[in-house]
């Protein structure tokens, strides 16, 4: 299971591009954009609270090959032939597919852009991704940056990374996902051997060096968690129960004469009154659906702090412990676990893992698991003994368990 990608590979990879390209297209491409998976260090569901994350971008990403086109016809095919071709005009309204159609995330970006800056120029292209799919990895909001970078490409739209990670964000709710912004922050962002502290309303980011003996490990239970599918409705409503809890807090607070003024947000509440006043107010407010809820969102946004002070101080036990009570909130107040994930938790900790915690919606996909250089081997060989071959998941096993390194973001370049 190697660290980081093999340079070889991804020149072969962008070759079999290329001759699939031609082969459809005619010609050859022009311009191949890019844009990296990320795994969540800490800071699960609260994004879209407008509280910080830490996440880090992997080696694992997303191309498109593509060339602009001198109309309105947008045409992309995926190497991986699960995926049927997709082709589409661009226009101020294009109509989304049935849910968990993966031509949504293309036409996400291309919906948002036509609305924004009135883009016309289309575009040929092939895409290939080595980003596990459905697995809490971003494999989706990879595909939305890569094709949104390419068509701005194409039509001349320059943005800087934090506006363009904006702007995508909120093209990727036209899959019916009510994502927060992690993920695109990130993609865009990301800078190599960095995690990143990730703020939003306005978006700001704090890149954090990851320490070099610092190992995470990523591996994936093989059960998909499609947010387009399966898990967006679960997914939507954690967020609307957020938003609920939020406001009944509020409200009860500023009857019993608790708040000087209506916060605007999870945020300002807590710059307010701090957590534990915050939670203290919350146990008189919830009932115990609602109060789980809340009490997960402030907890983890205190963790995300307590990380990146561990982070900076080398402390790789202060993070392994952060990352378990991570896991410890998300299985019992968010609810989001599963059999799958808790298993491999116990096995990677039982590897000698410093820590390890679901990452992603939940529901299914990965965890990761902190070790160090001097551990990672074993926390590898358990998992793999443990879950993986008991399974009968051993083949092509690199793509399901692996060392994350910290990569950097998107980026579009001729070719």
């Amino acid at each position: 299971m190697a660290e980081a990608r093999d340079p070889e590979g991804v020149t072969n990879e962008r070759s079999t591009d290329s001759e699939l390209f031609s082969s459809l297209f005619g010609g050859a491409p022009t311009h191949v954009a890019r844009a990296p998976g990320r795994v969540n260090l800490m800071g699960e569901h609260i994004d879209y609270c407008d509280l910080a994350v830490l996440p880090m971008a992997t080696q694992h990403e997303a191309q498109l090959q593509f060339r602009a086109r001198d109309d309105g016809l947008v045409r992309i095919t995926n190497q991986d032939p699960e995926f049927d071709p997709v082709e589409f005009e661009l226009g101020p309204a294009i109509a989304p597919g049935s849910r968990g159609d993966w031509r949504n995330y293309l036409q996400a970006p291309a919906n948002e852009l036509a609305r924004q800056f009135a883009i016309w120029r289309g575009l040929d292209g092939v895409l290939s991704s080595d980003i596990p799919v459905a697995a809490g990895l971003s494999s989706s909001t990879a595909l939305v940056n890569a094709v949104g970078l390419a068509l701005a490409e194409a039509n001349e739209v320059l943005l800087a990374p934090a506006q363009f990670a904006e702007l995508m964000a909120e093209a990727e709710h036209y899959t019916g996902t009510r994502g927060g912004g992690m993920d695109q922050a990130i993609g865009f962002g990301a800078r190599a051997g960095h995690a990143a502290c990730i703020a939003f309303s306005p978006l700001r980011m704090r890149h954090v060096a990851v320490p070099e003996d610092w190992c995470f490990v990523v591996a994936d239970t093989g059960v998909r968690a499609e947010k387009s599918g399966r898990a967006q409705g679960p997914y939507n409503q954690r967020r609307s129960e957020c938003e609920e809890a939020l406001d009944v807090v509020v409200q009860f607070a500023l009857q019993h004469d608790r708040l000087p003024t209506r916060p605007r947000g999870y945020p300002d509440l807590l710059r307010m009154l701090g957590a534990a006043e915050v939670i203290s107010l919350a146990e008189e407010a919830l009932k115990a659906r609602l109060l789980k809820r809340f009490r997960h969102v402030v907890t983890e946004a205190d963790r995300v702090d307590q990380a990146v002070d561990c982070l900076l101080s080398a402390d790789l036990v202060g993070f392994g412990t952060l990352m378990d009570a991570s896991h410890g909130s998300l299985y019992a107040d968010y609810q989001v676990s599963s059999r799958e994930l808790d298993e491999l938790v116990a096995i990677a900790r039982e590897g000698g893992g410093a820590g390890a915690r679901l990452t992603g919606a939940g529901f299914g996909g990965c965890i990761v698991t902190l070790a160090d250089r001097g551990t990672v081997g074993a926390v590898l060989e358990t998992l793999a003994e443990q879950y993986f071959e008991p399974r009968g998941m051993g083949d092509g096993i690199d793509d399901r368990l692996f060392v994350a390194v910290p990569s950097a973001g998107a980026s579009v370049g001729i070719l």
